[in-house]
């Protein structure tokens, strides 16, 4: 524990390796917009800003799409995966729209929605006092990175859930290329996180035949979220924060860890194994970035439809 704890307090100190190992760097371009689209990135950010500004919880839901394919709306045919059971709650949708409105304004039909998304986590992170990294654009794709035609509520059966052990963790990463080390970073982004009680209730009442709450959690935090999330619970707004400094990218979500007092059984599990207790946070967002790129989809002109 005590390397973990080491590990913590250099988080801001280890950002500087940006790009990766597993992919060829002349597929890479850091700059692909300044010759296509200029403003893009101001706008980008400009455009998070002043969501941020109305709303402290766009940087958590930001994030949130990052890591999840959660821009196009259902149709009458299909369920797309924003209406998946572990995405309802996920909402600031309208600060996508906008930013894609403005540039394609400015450069019409050259940035795609997936490339608005990856800009904005990064921006996110580096307004919320977090690292800056540069965000890859792929050469080969021609055009940056592609939207997707296809989106399913059923593929959010595959997400990892909040009650999952570090092995299923693991696994469940590894069937995207990412490895334990970077499961662990990826994990830090919970620092702008909140979560509603349903994504952690089981840890607080009848969690086993031994123990009514989580014996891993520590016991007043415990009392705390029963009394935030009783049973039955009538408040479908009510829960959490994943650490208590809200709106600001740093270690507390780590810090928190360690005396029990993650809110996810996920989390609190990576304190606890010899295998998920180093960092590296930027590397490992450049690489889930290009998890899944597409080659052959489009840019659309409204990200909540295809073409």
């Amino acid at each position: 524990m005590a390397v973990f704890a080491q590990k913590m307090h250099t988080l801001t100190t280890i950002f500087s390796l940006l790009l990766m190992a597993s992919l060829p760097t002349a597929l890479l371009d850091a700059h692909y917009y300044d010759k296509t689209c200029p403003q893009a990135e101001n706008i980008i950010l400009g455009t998070v800003y002043n969501a941020s500004m109305h709303d402290p919880k766009v940087p958590a839901r930001i994030l949130r799409m990052f890591f999840h394919d959660l821009l196009l709306d259902s149709t009458p045919g299909n369920q797309a995966e924003k209406d998946g059971p572990p995405n309802i709650s996920v909402r600031s949708f309208y600060m996508i729209d906008d930013a894609k409105t403005k540039l394609e304004m400015a450069c019409p039909h050259t940035v795609s929605c997936a490339d608005i998304i990856t800009f904005a986590a990064r921006d996110v992170v580096t307004m919320s006092r977090g690292p800056h990294w540069n965000v890859l654009a792929l050469l080969e794709c021609a055009e940056g990175r592609k939207d997707g035609r296809i989106s399913k509520a059923a593929e959010t059966i595959n997400l990892p859930a909040p009650t999952f052990n570090v092995t299923q963790l693991i696994q469940s990463f590894a069937k995207r290329g990412i490895g334990a080390k970077d499961l662990v970073a990826l994990s830090g982004s919970h620092t702008l996180g909140f979560s509603h009680c349903s994504s952690f209730e089981a840890r607080l009442h009848n969690f086993s035949s031994a123990h009514d709450t989580d014996p891993s959690m520590n016991s007043e935090f415990a009392q705390k979220l029963r009394k935030k999330c009783p049973k039955p619970n009538r408040d479908h707004n009510a829960g959490e924060f994943l650490d208590s400094t809200l709106s600001t990218f740093d270690n507390d979500y780590y810090r928190r860890l360690m005396p029990g007092m993650g809110v996810f059984g996920s989390d609190q599990a990576l304190a606890g194994d010899y295998r998920t207790r180093w960092i590296e946070f930027t590397a490992s967002m450049v690489k889930l970035g290009n998890v899944g790129v597409i080659e052959n989809g489009e840019v659309r002109l409204k990200c909540r439809v295809v073409n």
